[in-house]
């Protein structure tokens, strides 16, 4: 029989809010384990940047010694698909159209996940036009094959990043059919040695072509991000992206609104230069969690034309911040998901004697 003073504990520290999600930690998915040193709290997502506010919190209103620890873990992908073994989830970042900003905002999620505390990659699948290596101040720069036959991913701003942008000459231009287009993301996923990732995040090309078929037929996705921005046009094609995934029963944690309001460098005004309001309308309209809203700016293009990302070169700064409330809440909704169980049973082979 449970402790009816530990389950009055726990059910008090579960009501305590956490920071930016909206939630507490019971709705929030965390475990608790209490134990004569105190009370353990295991949160499903990084959470480097709220873990101070949290902690302090969690400890005023368990009144005893408490820990906040991070247990990332598999979820399940589209189909029962397996996980691969170095990856424990992708997180697929998508847009109907281009333009929107989803290489800016793919680099500086990956980067605000990592800052968060988890170990995380980046794998550039926009065939046609990779932008990655040039963000991360990696250009010129190749993957080394120790056995000819796969590529150590290279690292910068502590991810791990792949690109076929490395693999070519930058004025390259990259005139593919959809068959090779669709093996060279292949051999980008499973020939580059990954190691050890919590999330690996793919920033996929505009549209709903044969890459992102591709990923979703070959490739275990746990769960996917929508970029848009307010217009019309862009909400329009988000939601083919959003249906597209849908109908490959592939899970979409969300909805990020990039560029949701121009703020003047010279005197502070806000002036919402693509409309207001629009991706709040499309997580409505389609049963998603508005995850983030990022502003214009200008030091944004800046700082990736230079190759020193945002989040990379100043993890603290406002702009930062609203890039890593987002990944924070993208890690939250996939720690709701369903957990892969796969990977802890191997392969059973049965065999006629």
């Amino acid at each position: 029989m449970a402790d009816p003073q530990e389950s009055s504990l726990i059910n008090q520290v579960s009501q305590v809010a956490v920071p930016g999600l909206g939630c507490d930690l019971g709705a929030a998915g965390a475990e608790f384990e209490q134990s004569a040193d105190g009370l353990l709290v295991k949160l499903g997502f990084p959470h480097a940047g709220i873990s101070a506010e949290l902690e302090a919190s969690v400890a005023a209103a368990a009144g005893t010694k408490t820990v906040l620890q991070t247990e990332i873990v598999r979820h399940s992908a589209q189909g029962g698909m397996a996980t691969l073994p170095a990856i424990k989830n992708v997180i697929a970042v998508a847009s109907g159209k281009g333009g929107v900003g989803k290489s800016a905002l793919s680099v500086n999620l990956a980067l605000a996940l990592a800052k968060e505390g988890a170990e995380v990659g980046l794998l550039d699948a926009d065939i046609y036009g990779p932008s990655q290596p040039t963000m991360l101040g990696l250009e010129g720069q190749q993957p080394v094959s120790r056995d000819g036959k796969t590529f150590d991913p290279l690292e910068a701003w502590g991810l791990q990043v792949m690109s076929v942008g490395f693999l070519v000459q930058r004025e390259q231009a990259l005139i593919w059919r959809g068959p090779m287009v669709t093996q060279a993301l292949q051999q980008l996923m499973f020939q580059t040695q990954w190691r050890e990732l919590d999330y690996l995040v793919v920033d996929l090309p505009p549209g709903t072509g044969d890459i992102q078929l591709t990923l979703t037929q070959k490739i275990p996705v746990s769960g996917a991000v929508v970029v848009t921005t307010p217009q019309d046009i862009a909400l329009l094609d988000a939601r083919r992206a959003v249906a597209m995934f849908e109908k490959v029963s592939l899970p979409v944690l969300g909805i990020i609104e990039n560029m949701s309001g121009h703020t003047c460098s010279q005197c502070g005004h806000v002036e919402p230069l693509f409309g207001e309001g629009g991706g709040a309308g499309l997580a409505d309209e389609a049963g998603l969690p508005l995850l983030g809203q990022i502003p214009l700016d200008l030091r944004i293009r800046a700082a990736l034309d230079e190759g020193r990302p945002t989040v990379g070169q100043d993890p603290e700064s406002e702009l930062s911040l609203a890039y890593r409330a987002a990944a924070r809440s993208v890690a939250w909704r996939l720690a709701l998901r369903p957990r892969d169980y796969q990977a802890a049973f191997g392969t059973i082979s049965v065999e006629s004697t």
